[in-house]
């Protein structure tokens, strides 16, 4: 028995063709097809050409959305030592430690943040906690800049809107660019700043079409799909 969808719902999916969209027509319509009574976020999923079982084709790096994600600002928790526990203070960081810290979260399963920083000097300290901090995405990553020595930058680009993207294992990315509320230019510009950034980040191994499918879509809004060449702009850009 098929399940019963409400009226909000399908007068939402009714405003949405089946076909897709320039992204400049996609965000308003986004916008006009909101019925919930918080401020949704808006969120970009791009289906890849990748095999992400094969480590030469993992797509994963960060970007800074021009306009940030809105909402409540990131909480932000260093592991450093000596000087660098000043700088992190200083710079605006909610949580700040060394060995204390790295054990706080080994044995209470702590994280009561939203972003890790380490500096390299504390990873063989930090490489410990990959049970605990791996699968809620936490880890520190040279990759994700969030093991560095410039712990004030890291800090500030996270604070900024700095996210996150990562092909899944079905080669889905998933990545918030803003909030509803936000005008349909400044959505627009997060989003071709992440399908950049994506269609920067190819792995050379990959072989084919690698960007297959764009859809923008709202935590309780329809999903609409965008035409190709977004990514050619985006590219460009």
């Amino acid at each position: 028995m098929a399940k019963k969808i409400s009226k909000n719902i399908a007068k939402a999916r009714a405003l949405v063709e089946a076909r897709p969209y320039a992204i400049a027509d996609a965000i308003p319509l986004l916008q006009k097809a909101k019925y919930a009574k918080f401020d949704e976020t808006v969120d970009l999923t791009m289906r890849l050409g990748v095999d992400t079982r094969h480590a030469d084709q993992m797509v994963r790096g960060t970007v800074v959305l021009p306009h940030g994600l809105g909402g409540k600002t990131k909480v932000v928790a260093v592991i450093a030592s000596g000087d660098k526990m000043k700088e992190a203070e200083a710079a605006g960081a909610e949580f700040v430690g060394g060995e204390d810290m790295v054990e706080k979260i080994q044995k209470e399963n702590w994280t009561d943040f939203d972003a890790l920083i380490a500096t390299p000097d504390m990873m063989r300290s930090v490489g410990r906690l990959g049970k605990v901090l791996g699968p809620r995405g936490l880890m520190p990553n040279p990759k994700t800049g969030t093991v560095t020595t410039d712990v004030a930058g890291a800090i500030r680009e996270i604070k900024a809107g700095k996210v996150e993207f990562r092909a899944d294992k079905t080669a889905l990315v998933h990545v918030p660019v803003g909030k509803l509320s936000f005008t349909p230019e400044k959505l627009e510009a997060n989003a071709l700043t992440v399908i950049s950034s994506v269609v920067k980040a190819k792995p050379s191994a990959a072989k084919g079409k690698y960007i297959k499918r764009i859809v923008l879509s709202s935590t309780m809004g329809p999903g609409i799909e965008l035409e190709p060449a977004v990514a050619e702009v985006a590219a460009k850009a």
